[in-house]
């Protein structure tokens, strides 16, 4: 089903300018888009030098907003391409005044566009779309094509973390960090009665805890 597009969307996202990227992809060819860099100056951005964490795929923005507001001395960029979804995160960082969150409206394909080599301790993959067609494995966000591409802005020892309620997709994401050269350092098949300290709950998660699915977990090392 479609989602009706949020009343003064385009207002909104203006309200926010101070905390948002949005990318420019008139260039459809995702690889030659991204060869075009347009870094991010994150030490402007945050006015400060701290470690920095990605969120892909950030939704209304629970994760990232908690996460934040958990750990002060780390900033986290937040990437939604959606901007319909993105709007609510970044209005709920604007409410919670928060100084360590900045978001980027953009496609995963071209993260490298916006992020220097070796410049993300940790990316976090909440709930991605499995997309359970085998025509659109290519897709997914733990295929080996991403998990280049995230090698490449990830410091030496860099982590991804990675939580689905999909087994299928928990499989093939396994399956892809082997082939891709990470290092698996935990697995959780039942997250739900093994919480993981300072772990926030998505918006998602709590859904699927509640509908009595299985909640899957992954880090996986550089």
């Amino acid at each position: 089903m479609r989602m009706h597009r949020k009343s003064n969307l385009d207002e909104r996202l203006l309200q926010c300018a101070d905390i948002l990227t949005v990318s420019d992809l008139s260039d459809k060819n995702m690889k030659r888009a991204a060869e075009v860099k347009e870094y991010l100056d994150l030490e402007k951005i945050f006015k400060n030098n701290n470690p920095v964490r990605l969120e892909i795929g950030c939704g209304k923005g629970k994760f990232v907003c908690e996460t934040a507001e958990q750990n002060p001395n780390i900033n986290f960029v937040a990437c939604e391409k959606i901007s319909n979804v993105l709007i609510d995160a970044l209005e709920l960082a604007k409410r919670k005044n928060l100084k360590n969150v900045y978001f980027l409206n953009c496609a995963a394909e071209v993260l490298a566009k916006y992020f220097k080599g070796e410049s993300v301790e940790i990316i976090y993959l909440n709930f991605s779309n499995p997309l359970p067609k085998e025509g659109y494995k290519k897709q997914r966000l733990t295929h080996p094509k991403f998990l280049e591409i995230y090698r490449g802005i990830l410091m030496p020892h860099g982590q991804i973390i990675q939580k689905t309620d999909d087994k299928d997709f928990y499989l093939f994401s396994l399956e892809s960090f082997k082939q891709a050269g990470y290092k698996v350092l935990e697995t959780c098949e039942d997250l739900k009665n093994n919480p993981v300290a300072g772990d926030v709950e998505t918006e998602h998660e709590k859904l699927f805890k509640s509908q009595g699915k299985a909640i899957y977990r992954i880090v996986a090392e550089v």
